[in-house]
């Protein structure tokens, strides 16, 4: 471990010319021109800001989460897996690692376009074969070989002579650019820009152009073209035809067209395993090119505008800044050149690195292929068998030549990486873990703008590779979570978001006045001592708190608080746990312990509530079999009742719920109070998908001079809609002296599957237990008490 600590060797150098080098890129030299041309300085001033308020954030994103954690290799994978958890993560790091890959084969073919000007020039000049000039006018004809070398480069010397080769590159580029700088022509002569006078103009000039924002699909494609000619358009074939018309695009596609040069300023970050010091040299080297590279453009853009006329900017046939520079004829292709070759060079370093951190998660269908993928080679740990992969992809993508519709799906990813790294940053802040405390703090409305700005420019973009886009990935994650089901736990940051919003609400909801409403919804406390061999009363919680309400779910542990009690309580807890996420539950659950039924009592009716709402609703159970039991649900009543609480009270049989099909509510005339919360408890069970063919049967059992009175009032319920049951589903009983309710009840209900009865604290009061007993025939019976009367709407 040591010896691979002793070869990272990088500071911060590395860092920063990788991502100036992908920066000051093709796009540059290609289309900064063209962008001038079509919107003006002003607007293309105004593309720069635009493109820099995504970039900047971004960038500031990367320098806080650099210094808050250790990032090892796989760059932007391993802070978006180590945030998002490795199923999110890898799928948004397969999506990057394909751009990165990609992005190598889109480098060099456009690496192949500062040789368009010689072979031109060859066929010019000399008599060439048909068939040589056609070959010249093959884009591959240049761009294997030159994919060939950087394979050798990065097979054989890895990212140490890879980092030499970029700084031979860089200035090589920074030739170019001063050659650019110091050339004159007969135009900027005669003339002149004033540039702060400019500058002061933009805010004035941004709404118009803005609005012209108008572009057919075939303008854009056009405008496209010399990106990645076919052969048919090539300069080789087409150096004796006139410059196409000049064709006046729209703000937006100008922007989406001209956005790419300002990408690249994460790509120092997939250095991030062979850096000495990542938490510093990632913050500056990042910061420091996305600062410099913004600088560069505004000096371009008004170099640009003050050397060309509009016309000559806009024409896709020639390199203008050729015309412009000093000796341009050389040195701006070979700046374009080396541009393009180091941004192919500084993703043909990361890409492998981003693969390598994939497998090493074990994300991949078969371990074969993750430890394959994951080899290193060397003291360095050069991902090698990656490399050969990425090589491989990049070389299929230039022997297809059309890059057009992928590099911009491509380009859609880069977008998803760069919000992603953004909102990484926002949650953070809005988390507030205590364990984050980086060292280098960007604004949580920064972070969360560049998000936004992120998400919403894809649309502006282009909608239609949004989508695509974004199905990919929402394609791709599913798949990756098929293979991976042992990695979909919830990430820390998403668990301490959510800490946050339930606090936040906690605190709002207490604060609020609370509405009066006679609307009443179950907050339930569960409490048994016999949770893993009586599953009554969990299985009722679950059905109550489903969708209407709200659940706790408390197993008691007879006994003192001590550290043997405290082991055994975790161990319930996760017990329980995977009950609840067996059984698909919407329910909390903890552990009490507690030395008597009575202290459990108080402590569960002290419980806050979930969500503002305080608890409502005790559950208890019982096993009819063995009615000693309930005796201290008996003795506690008082206490219960004190509170107002709705009291449920679960009585277990062998048969347990049965087949889930009938429910039967018996209503009698001293279930005045009890009547409508037993209803609205049959309605709320019935809703559970487990009861979905349930039907709910009520009996009413009435002394015969007020039975008339009550079957109207029933059928008032159900005339206005306040009783969603059919009236053949109410039957009216005749109460007779000398047959007992339980009988009838034991005969009626001896089929159903839950058992519904009211009982009320005088009964308890005068017969103690038998309240609960004489009901041995039928299943599972559910006793209810009403605190309070309840209004059914």
């Amino acid at each position: 471990m040591q010896a691979l600590q002793d070869v990272k060797k990088f500071g911060t150098a590395p860092v920063f010319f990788t991502a100036i080098s992908t920066i000051l890129g093709a796009v540059m030299f290609l289309r900064f021109g063209f962008s001038v041309g079509n919107v003006g300085l002003l607007g293309t001033l105004a593309i720069i800001i635009i493109g820099h308020l995504v970039t900047i954030p971004t960038a500031m994103a990367i320098a806080e989460i650099a210094t808050n954690q250790k990032v090892e290799g796989g760059g932007e994978y391993y802070i978006i897996s180590r945030s998002f958890g490795l199923v999110i993560g890898s799928t948004i790091g397969i999506a990057l690692y394909l751009s990165q890959a990609i992005s190598v084969a889109f480098y060099i073919l456009a690496f192949t376009e500062a040789f368009s000007s010689f072979f031109g020039w060859l066929a010019q000049n000399f008599s060439l074969p048909s068939w040589l000039v056609w070959l010249f006018a093959q884009k591959q004809t240049i761009g294997i070989p030159a994919l060939l070398g950087l394979t050798y480069i990065m097979l054989t010397k890895g990212a140490d002579l890879g980092v030499k080769a970029l700084y031979i590159v860089v200035a090589t580029l920074g030739i170019s650019l001063l050659a650019f700088f110091v050339g004159t022509t007969e135009y900027s002569q005669t003339h002149g820009l004033d540039l702060m006078s400019t500058v002061a103009d933009i805010p004035q000039a941004v709404n118009k152009i803005v609005t012209n924002s108008d572009l057919t699909t075939q303008q854009f494609q056009d405008s496209t073209t010399y990106l990645n000619p076919s052969p048919a358009t090539s300069p080789v074939q087409q150096q004796d035809e006139p410059p196409s018309p000049l064709i006046p695009l729209g703000f937006f596609t100008v922007f989406a067209i001209i956005f790419p040069a300002f990408t690249g300023m994460t790509a120092g970050v997939g250095l991030s395993g062979d850096l000495r010091d990542p938490g510093k040299s990632l913050p500056m080297g990042t910061m420091a090119a996305t600062l410099f590279g913004m600088i560069i453009y505004v000096f371009i853009a008004y170099k640009l505008a003050a050397s060309a006329s509009p016309a000559d900017l806009a024409d896709t046939s020639k390199l203008v800044m050729a015309d412009i520079a000093w000796q341009g004829w050389w040195l701006i292709p070979l700046g374009l050149a080396a541009a393009t070759i180091s941004s192919a060079l500084g993703s043909i370093m990361v890409a492998p690195r981003t693969l390598q951190a994939i497998a090493r998660d074990q994300i991949f269908p078969t371990p074969g292929v993750n430890n394959w993928l994951s080899k290193g080679k060397g003291a360095a740990d050069e991902p090698f068998n990656a490399t050969v992969l990425t090589v491989i992809l990049a070389g299929a993508f230039i022997l297809a030549g059309a890059l057009d519709m992928v590099a911009q799906v491509i380009s859609m990813f880069f977008m998803v990486t760069y919000g992603s790294l953004c909102l990484i940053s926002f949650l953070n802040h809005f988390a507030a873990d205590p364990s984050y405390r980086p060292k280098f703090k960007s604004r949580w409305y920064i972070s969360l703008f560049g998000a936004i700005a992120c998400f919403g420019l894809m649309f502006f973009m282009n909608g239609g590779y949004a989508v695509v886009a974004i199905i990919s990935m929402v394609g791709l994650y599913f798949v990756i979570a098929s293979f991976n089901k042992d990695k979909k736990s919830i990430a820390l940051i998403f668990q301490g978001v959510i800490f946050q919003f339930s606090r936040q609400l906690q605190v709002f909801l207490q604060k609020a006045d609370k509405e009066q409403t006679k609307s009443w919804r179950p907050s339930a406390v569960a409490f048994s001592e016999r949770s893993f061999d009586r599953l009554g009363a969990f299985h009722l919680l679950r059905w109550i708190s489903q969708k209407y309400g709200f659940g706790t779910y408390i197993h008691r542990i007879n006994g003192y608080l001590s550290r043997q009690s405290g082991i055994e309580s975790k161990q319930c807890k996760d017990r329980l746990i995977k009950m609840a996420e067996t059984t698909d539950s919407n329910i909390y659950v903890d552990t009490m312990v507690t030395p008597s039924f009575t202290s459990g009592i108080a402590q569960i009716m002290q419980l806050p509530g979930i969500a503002g709402t305080e608890n409502n609703l005790l559950i208890f159970e019982f096993a009819k079999k063995n009615p000693e039991e309930v005796a201290e649900i008996v003795d506690n009543f008082k206490l219960i009742q004190a509170l107002d609480f709705d009291v449920l009270v679960l009585g277990g049989s062998e048969r347990g719920f049965g087949l889930k099909k009938q429910i039967h509510i018996w209503i009698t005339s001293a279930d005045y109070d009890n009547a409508n919360l037993m209803i609205l408890l049959a309605y709320i069970i019935m809703g559970h998908k487990d009861w979905r063919e349930a039907e709910i049967k009520i009996f009413a059992i009435y002394p015969e001079g007020s039975i008339e009175e009550e079957r109207n009032r029933f059928l008032m319920l159900i005339s206005a809609g306040q009783l969603p049951i059919s009236p053949n589903n109410i039957e009216f009983i005749t109460r007779k002296p000398d047959i007992s309710n339980r009988t009838v009840i034991s005969q009626k209900s001896k089929d159903a599957d839950l058992t519904i009865v009211g009982f009320r604290e005088e009964a308890l009061t005068h017969h103690g237990k038998d309240v609960f007993g004489n009901l041995d025939e039928i299943g599972n019976v559910l006793f209810v008490s009403a605190g309070k009367q309840k209004e059914i709407k």
